[in-house]
């Protein structure tokens, strides 16, 4: 992946048609608003799904992964390929001390 520097967008942000449009539809992210990260400074797919979330919904980025990337390397000016692939991560949520237990009884609750 090539080297790229991050500096200050000069150039104001311009709204677009279309940038109403639903890209990532489990995190309702349009268009406009993957335009805007990149502008924000967002270079990867990676650190655009840690800005806006996208890719992180019910369907892990199956469905919007290609519509992002071709966003930002549209943006960019790049190919989607030098911007990376969104990195899977597993879904956390609590567990009760007691899945860990060997006897489920032995555990005593408040």
């Amino acid at each position: 992946m090539r080297k790229m520097i991050r500096v200050a967008n000069p150039e104001p942000f311009v709204e677009r048609e279309d940038d109403d449009m639903i890209i990532c539809r489990c995190e309702e992210i349009t268009k406009g608003k993957i335009r805007r990260a990149v502008y924000d400074g967002m270079r990867t797919t990676n650190e655009v799904k840690r800005y806006l979330r996208s890719g992180m919904g019910l369907c892990q980025g199956q469905t919007c992964q290609r519509l992002v990337q071709g966003i930002i390397a549209s943006e960019l000016k790049v190919r989607p390929s030098e911007l990376g692939m969104i990195q899977g991560r597993a879904p956390v949520r609590p567990v009760e001390i007691r899945t860990f237990s060997k006897n489920v009884t032995d555990v005593k609750e408040d």
